[in-house]
């Protein structure tokens, strides 16, 4: 299961998820996003997990929680653009829609 992990304070490193979620079962991998330019964090990132009982027991554990003085954020990731895409959820005017 892919979990979002919001509201990081810009000290949050890949290795402190990691160390925070590896209590509750395998985690397959961590992406702290960084802004392109400056590689600051932008404040997210994902963890992956491969068992969904493991994941929902972290994210309702871990969810609300101080790290590095911040309470973050920490939910199921939803679908990315691509997979809204493919489901039929689009984005933009509708064919019938007047001009």
């Amino acid at each position: 299961m892919k979990i979002f992990v919001g509201r990081l304070a810009q000290q949050v490193t890949e290795e402190d998820l990691h160390r925070i979620f590896k209590p509750f079962g395998l985690v397959n991998y961590v992406c702290l996003i960084k802004d392109t330019i400056t590689k600051k964090s932008e404040g997210f990132g994902f963890v992956d997990m491969p068992e969904d009982i493991e994941a929902l027991t972290a994210i309702n554990v871990l969810d609300g929680r101080e790290l590095k003085g911040q309470i973050i954020s920490v939910h199921p990731a939803r679908k990315n653009l691509k997979d809204r895409r493919r489901s039929g959820r689009r984005g933009g005017r509708r064919q019938n829609d007047p001009k």
